[in-house]
């Protein structure tokens, strides 16, 4: 993660001697979408302390594209200009230029200095209410050849397709979207790692990828044409745990009618992948760790000894320290887990690709709903499908969702949307982004309200009606994390809640005939079929393997 701390210059002198940090500008709304995620190296800081931004400078460029400025004509061809301002910070000054400038929000008429810290977390520019910018911190790779001049040449990214994810090889995106240094530095990782058999344990926030990442490191595996199986640790019964993880045999105990060969066996020579792996229960921990430990599993009800050389990938959004200190989760197991640890970024400190994923995303939903060319849509005025001002707040909001958040918002935007010359926000979000009706005087820049975190104190679970339990799934979409997050549980409690409840159907008890009649009456929508069905996404990919049902299950 970049420092706040005053920015090394991109000095030709440095050649060979690692990464420096230097401004940059990053298109994140335009009204030719694909410029989006086009970026422009301030490198004249440096050496001039200062920059300019217009309609013809600076030269904005991605890998693959011809560079080229805004040339947007709403944009002054004067420029208003960059300075240094010492400390790390930079001053933005309006000068002669006729730009209307926006600046997190608020319009700048004069002078505004931005501090590191401002600048750490990226800042946001509207330019004539057509384009906007993020101007942040970018690292880039100083040449080890001559030539300081090439600096701008060597930025340290791999900026994905906009179409959808890249090839699974290393030259490709690894199907994670986005340019920012911290994703650069994951994508290294993966590569680094994938070709060994060490286990891996994912860190994140909620919402992050982190299934993605485990994904990414079996493709790039020798394991890749073996199974890749997801397991949610925190939705294991202890008491059922040692069959679902390691088998059964049939007969072994009531309600055993057939041999089942358990998730280890299932995923025998290829990868196992552990989500949520904090909130595993303590008796599951103790078998998991033995099985870790010494690479063989029994059946429940066998007498024989298996070795499915397995690897396992682990992940959590939880503090698995605190969790020791406080005794919920064995040493010895985080031990185990953790051969080797990658950290992936929140949305929120990775502001610069908020542009690429909201346009990923975009052309995703648009494909779904049957309008595949909507977003090359463009009013009389020449303004985009997407308004600036839209991009705008949802570049300034802080995404406790991460991208998860992003993308579900996305999907109600296209939704609200559907067959308008412009992407409009519903009542709900007009909520979210703080746009209600009456909130803005007349011509006012529209700002972003970040909802109030709620109180965070755990409840009770047995405070939690059938009501609310029933309300809030549906209202979360069957997204069990989100659910138990707005409920205030724990994830093992609303388990508990959710076997407890009459009134909410298991996906186990779904039968072949209704998954397969789900799927033709939502055309193979997952998710369309998670609401029909009212079951968690990954329960009914469960059941689906299951039972063996021929559908096309849509890769998330």
């Amino acid at each position: 993660m970049l420092s706040d701390s005053t920015l090394e210059p991109a000095d030709p002198s440095r050649r060979g001697l690692g990464p420096v940090l230097v401004p940059a500008l990053t298109i994140l709304g335009h009204p030719n979408l694909e410029r989006v995620g086009e970026r422009a190296l301030l490198l004249e800081m440096a050496t001039a302390h200062e920059a300019q931004l217009s309609r013809m400078e600076p030269v904005f460029a991605m890998p693959g594209r011809a560079p080229s400025a805004l040339k947007d004509r709403h944009v002054s061809r004067t420029p208003l200009r960059l300075r240094d301002a010492g400390g790390g910070g930079i001053r933005l000054c309006m000068g002669e230029s006729t730009t209307h400038l926006v600046v997190d929000g608020e319009v700048l008429e004069g002078e505004r200095e931005l501090s590191p810290a401002e600048l750490a977390r990226g800042v946001v520019l509207e330019l004539s209410e057509r384009v906007v910018l993020t101007l942040h911190i970018a690292m880039v790779a100083p040449p080890a050849g001559d030539g300081g001049d090439n600096l701008g040449l060597s930025v340290d990214t791999q900026a994905p397709p906009l179409s959808g994810r890249g090839p699974a090889d290393d030259g490709g995106d690894l199907g994670l979207v986005g340019q920012c240094a911290a994703l650069d530095r994951v994508r290294r990782e993966i590569r680094a790692i994938a070709k060994g058999d060490m286990p891996v344990l994912i860190l994140g926030e909620t919402g992050t990828g982190k299934e993605l990442v485990a994904e990414a490191i079996h493709r790039l595996s020798a394991r890749r044409a073996e199974p890749f199986l997801a397991v949610n640790m925190a939705s294991l019964s202890p008491s059922l745990a040692s069959a679902e993880l390691f088998g059964v045999k049939k007969g072994a105990f009531t309600g055993a009618v057939e041999d089942r060969r358990g998730y280890f066996g299932e995923a025998r020579n290829g990868t196992l992948f552990l989500d949520e792996i904090g909130d595993t229960p303590p008796d599951v921990q103790v078998m998991l760790l033995r099985a870790l430990e010494t690479g063989e599993i029994q059946a429940v009800g066998s007498r024989t000894i298996e070795r499915p050389h397995v690897r396992v990938l682990s992940a959590t959004d939880a503090n698995l320290q605190a969790r020791i200190a406080s005794g919920a989760f064995r040493a010895p197991l985080l031990h185990r887990l953790a051969g080797f640890e990658i950290s992936l970024p929140p949305l929120r400190a990775r502001r610069e690709d908020i542009g690429c994923l909201f346009v990923h995303f975009l052309r995703d939903e648009l494909m779904r709903v049957g309008q595949p060319d909507a977003w090359r849509a463009s009013g009389p005025d020449g303004r985009g499908f997407v308004s600036a001002s839209l991009i705008a707040q949802l570049a300034r909001y802080d995404w406790p969702g991460n991208v998860r958040q992003l993308r579900n918002v996305v999907r109600q935007l296209v939704v609200s949307s559907r067959g308008a010359l412009e992407l409009r926000a519903g009542p709900h979000l007009d909520e979210l982004l703080g746009r209600g009706a009456g909130a803005q005087r007349a011509g006012a820049t529209p700002r972003l309200t970040i909802p109030a975190q709620p109180d965070r104190v755990r409840r009770s679970p047995k405070d939690v009606t059938e009501d609310e339990l029933v309300a809030t799934l549906r209202a979360c979409r069957w997204d069990l994390k989100a659910a138990a997050y707005r409920l205030r549980v724990a994830r093992s409690s609303l388990y508990e809640l959710l076997n407890r409840c009459t009134r909410v159907r298991r996906a186990a008890d779904l039968t072949h005939a209704e998954i397969a009649h789900a799927y033709r009456d939502c055309g193979g929508d997952i998710d369309a079929m998670v609401e029909r069905l009212e079951v968690s996404r990954k329960s009914l990919s469960r059941r689906i393997r299951e039972l063996k049902v021929l559908v096309r299950v849509a890769h998330r």
